[in-house]
C-alpha cells in the first residue's frame, strides 16, 4: 500500500468523491482543491504550492463537464477549466522543494478518432479531429508543458466511467421508460457554424454498432494505485476495460439487468431533439470509441470488473444500497 500525502484537484466531481474516502480509509493525508467545498480554492496558488510541496501523489481531475451544449461560452469554459487548473498544478510542482513522485492528470479517450475498423491503443491509436479532440490535445499539452524532472506524469485517457450515478443514472431512466434500445446514428443537418467550431457530429456507425469502451470507477481508483507502484508507466495511458462492446450490447445488458423486456430504438433525429431538451450533445452517445488498455495489460494490471455485465450489475446494486440508506 502506498503512503504519503495526496493532493486531489477537482475533488468534488464524480471521480473525486469516489477517491476521497478510499484514501482516507488507507490513513493517508488528503488535501482537496476545488472551486468550493474543498480545503483550497482554485486561484489560491500560495496554498496550492504549499499542499503540493512534499506530497507523494497529485491527481488532477478538474474540468467543466462536457455533458452540455457546445455553445461558444461552454466551449471556452471547457478549455479554461482544464488548462488553468492543470497549469496551476504544474506551477506548484515546478516550485516545490520536494516535488511529488507522481502526477496523474485526467485526459480522455475521446482524443482518438471515431473507430469502427480497429481498436485504438497508446502505440497505434490515431488522434481524431473536432472540438472534443482539440480539448484533449490541449489538456495533455498543458500536463507535459513544464520541465518537471523529479515527477512522473501520466495522462489518464479515461473511457466512459461506470459506477453509482454518472452516466448510468439517465440510461437507467430511459430503459425503465421503455426507451432503452439501440441508439442509431444517421443523417442530421450540421450548420456552418458548428462545422467551423468542430462540434458537428457526422454520421458514423449505424444500427447501434458504434463501439462503447468503458471502465468501472473502482478500476480507475485501482489503476491510480497501480501507477504509484509501477514506476515504469508514464505518458498517455488508456483507462479502459479490455472487453469493450458496441452500443446495442451495452443497452441490451442494461435492460437485462433491470429486467426490462422492451427497448425502443432511438434514431439520430430523436436523440438530437432529446439532446436539445436535455442541454447535451449526441456526440457523447454516437461517437465510436474503441479503446484497449495496452500499457496496463503489458504491465500486468488485472481489472476487478473486466466485463460489462459485472460492472453494470455492481453499479446498480450500489445505487440501490445508497437509496435504501437515504430512506433509512
Amino acid at each position: 500500500m502506498s503512503a504519503g500525502r495526496v493532493v486531489i484537484g477537482g475533488s468534488t466531481g464524480f471521480m473525486g468523491r469516489f477517491l476521497l474516502p478510499r484514501f482516507h480509509a488507507e490513513g493517508r493525508e488528503v488535501v482537496t482543491i476545488s472551486r468550493s467545498g474543498a480545503d483550497i480554492r482554485w486561484g489560491d496558488q500560495v496554498e496550492i504550492d504549499r499542499a503540493v510541496d512534499g506530497a507523494a501523489l497529485v491527481i488532477g481531475l478538474a474540468g467543466k463537464s462536457v455533458n452540455c451544449r457546445y455553445t461558444p461560452e461552454n466551449r471556452a469554459e471547457i478549455f479554461r477549466s482544464r488548462l488553468d487548473t492543470t497549469a496551476s498544478l504544474s506551477t506548484a510542482i515546478r516550485r516545490a522543494s520536494a516535488p511529488p513522485a507522481l502526477w496523474v492528470n485526467s485526459s480522455t479517450a475521446t482524443i482518438y478518432r471515431h473507430a469502427e475498423d480497429r481498436p485504438m491503443t497508446e502505440s497505434t491509436g490515431e488522434i481524431g479531429t473536432g472540438f472534443s479532440v482539440e480539448v484533449a490535445k490541449a489538456w495533455e499539452k498543458a500536463l507535459f508543458a513544464d520541465e518537471l524532472p523529479s515527477t512522473r506524469r501520466v495522462a489518464l485517457r479515461s473511457t466512459i466511467v461506470l459506477g453509482h450515478g454518472g452516466v448510468l443514472g439517465p440510461v437507467e431512466k430511459l430503459a425503465r421508460f421503455g426507451l432503452g434500445g439501440s441508439q442509431y446514428d444517421g443523417r442530421w443537418p450540421v450548420s456552418a457554424a458548428r462545422r467551423a467550431a468542430g462540434t458537428g457530429h457526422f454520421p458514423g456507425a449505424r444500427h447501434g454498432r458504434q463501439r462503447f469502451s468503458w471502465v468501472h470507477i473502482d478500476d480507475v481508483a485501482r489503476i491510480i494505485e497501480f501507477l504509484e507502484q509501477t514506476p515504469s508507466l508514464e505518458g498517455p495511458l488508456n483507462a479502459a476495460s479490455p472487453h469493450p462492446v458496441d452500443n446495442a450490447e451495452f443497452m441490451a445488458t442494461v435492460r437485462r439487468i433491470l429486467g426490462v423486456r422492451v427497448g425502443v430504438p432511438m434514431p439520430r433525429w430523436m436523440l438530437e431533439l432529446g439532446a436539445i431538451g436535455m442541454r447535451t450533445e449526441t456526440e457523447l452517445i454516437l461517437k465510436s470509441r474503441w479503446v484497449l488498455p495496452e500499457k496496463l495489460a503489458a504491465a500486468g494490471f488485472e481489472f476487478r470488473y473486466p466485463t460489462l455485465e459485472d460492472a453494470i450489475r455492481e453499479s446498480f446494486d450500489r445505487s440501490r444500497v445508497a437509496e435504501a440508506e437515504s430512506v433509512a
